[in-house]
């Protein structure tokens, strides 16, 4: 009986030393761009119909998509009339805050930069000519995530450094339903 026990113990033995000799799985380490910080601005992330706040008239769509494992959103703006424009945001880790370059088809570029403030992304650029040819002013947009599922774009604009500002544009997005999103 003993030999049998021993000779049962022994065929464990290579089972054993090669269990010993596999190096453990490490955790996979973690997404370069998954903090919250990265993630403070996911809210805007989706497919919208876009409309001047308190109307029930569409004035654009836009397609806000998180890019490059979560490390950039990107947006198409598409205005029902006119020419169209987008951005590209992301967390700059470095200077730890969030910065946006805006393009769009009249050949403005604007950069802004900003973070959250209260549950809200608050981001502010200087806009060359903006007010007029030679008149350029600072835009401040904030987005507010709404009960609702909605977003809240709130633009205001400053001709005066910062010193005052007045609405520039107020802007709903509204989710898209299920058929638009495939047209």
């Amino acid at each position: 009986m003993r030999s049998g026990i021993v000779f049962g113990l022994l065929g464990l033995l290579p089972a054993a030393a090669i269990a010993q000799s596999t190096p453990p799985v490490a955790a996979p380490a973690p997404l370069p761009c998954a903090t919250p910080d990265h993630r403070a601005f996911d809210f805007w992330v989706g497919e919208w119909d876009v409309f001047p706040n308190g109307t029930s008239t569409p004035i654009a769509t836009s397609s806000i998509e998180s890019m490059f494992m979560g490390c950039a959103i990107r947006e198409t703006w598409k205005p029902l009339k006119g020419g169209g424009g987008g951005s590209l945001s992301h967390y700059d880790n470095e200077r730890h805050y969030w910065r946006q370059a805006w393009v769009d088809a009249s050949g403005a570029r604007v950069d802004f930069d900003g973070g959250p403030a209260d549950g809200k992304m608050v981001l502010t650029g200087h806009w060359a000519n903006v007010v007029a040819k030679g008149q350029d002013g600072l835009i401040r947009m904030t987005y507010t995530p709404n009960p609702d599922g909605s977003v809240r774009q709130y633009g205001e604009q400053s001709t005066d450094h910062g010193l005052s500002w007045t609405t520039s544009f107020d802007l709903i997005y509204k989710p898209r339903r299920a058929e638009e999103k495939k047209q």
